[in-house]
């Protein structure tokens, strides 16, 4: 019998080769979901199980499993990220580090993204800003309400204000955002990077840590894993077979319109090693999945802390 796997997640070069069938798990038909926003795909998932796969960021699969919501992660982490570089402030504002912080107001999208509680946890752990030191101020709901008070102030932006719009206007200080804002993108001076050398700042980050933080993994409905459980092994071994083809393609630097890629591609290679984006209960994914929940259960957004091995399905790559 084949079976009908239906994937949610970003249309990611690592798995180019799985969503256009270069890449088959025997008896199933995968079909992916790709047009859709991180925070549609993740409310979806853990409101409605409305995927029998699906890419969830680190802290909304903690604060689920929580609540109760019968999934189960697979060690497979398509999105890391680091995150220095996604703190912005006004132009003139004159704040050039993140002690300068305390005490003031910071805009969010909301309080769950991986994004967010990685960098507030890193800045709490290397002593420069503690997040309960700052009000911060939600443009949106939250993928998944919590179980427990929030460890920092938060307070709703007026509805219909978008958070570029009060960083300008001097209702917010700063924003700390996955998303670079419309007036950096485009250059015109009013809101910038609080770290200009966020680059610089992230490879010592990784030289210090050893970790190229995980933001998403992927998690599995406990319904499809006990009506499918011969899949789950193939299926994780998929994902990493599609993720060696995409790396084996970008080898051939020609095939990448940019003019330096390959110099790019060697410098990475010679921080990282031959592979940046490991999957599998590795040490260095355990640590990052510890240093994960970790933080999120410092911030308030979930109650206690698990064994990785309790977190995730046993049967992955590594």
């Amino acid at each position: 019998m084949t079976v009908p796997v239906r994937i949610a997640c970003d249309a990611f070069d690592t798995m180019r080769a799985l969503q256009d069938g270069s890449i088959g798990v025997e008896g199933a038909v995968l079909h992916f979901e790709t047009e859709m926003t991180n925070p549609e795909r993740h409310r979806r998932m853990v409101r409605d199980l409305a995927f029998d796969i699906c890419e969830l960021n680190v802290s909304t699969y903690l604060i689920a499993r929580e609540r109760g919501v019968p999934i189960t992660a697979i060690p497979i982490f398509p999105f890391r990220k680091f995150r220095h570089g996604s703190i912005f402030v006004r132009g003139d504002s004159g704040l050039t580090s993140a002690g300068e912080l305390a005490g003031r107001r910071i805009g969010v999208p909301n309080m769950q993204p991986a994004s967010n509680v990685w960098i507030r946890g890193i800045l709490r752990d290397a002593g420069k800003l503690d997040d309960r030191d700052v009000t911060w101020v939600t443009e949106k709901d939250e993928e998944i309400d919590f179980l427990h008070a929030l460890a920092a102030r938060t307070e709703r932006a007026p509805q219909g204000k978008r958070l570029d719009d009060l960083l300008v206007e001097g209702a917010i200080d700063a924003i700390i955002s996955p998303l670079v804002p419309a007036s950096v993108i485009a250059g015109d001076g009013r809101i910038r990077r609080l770290y200009p050398d966020y680059v610089a700042r992230e490879r010592a980050y990784f030289q210090r840590s050893g970790q190229f933080p995980i933001m998403h993994l992927m998690a599995v409905s406990d319904r499809f894993a006990r009506e499918h459980p011969q899949l789950l092994g193939s299926l994780a071994d998929a994902f990493e077979r599609s993720k060696q083809a995409a790396f084996a393609q970008m080898r051939n630097v020609r095939l990448v319109s940019l003019a330096w890629f390959g110099a790019h591609w060697e410098d990475e290679q010679a921080l990282f090693g031959p592979d940046a984006w490991p999957n599998g209960l590795i040490p260095i994914n355990r640590q990052a999945i510890e240093m994960a929940q970790r933080y999120t259960f410092e911030q308030g957004l979930i109650g206690s802390l698990k064994a990785v091995d309790e977190l995730f399905w046993d049967g992955g790559p590594g």
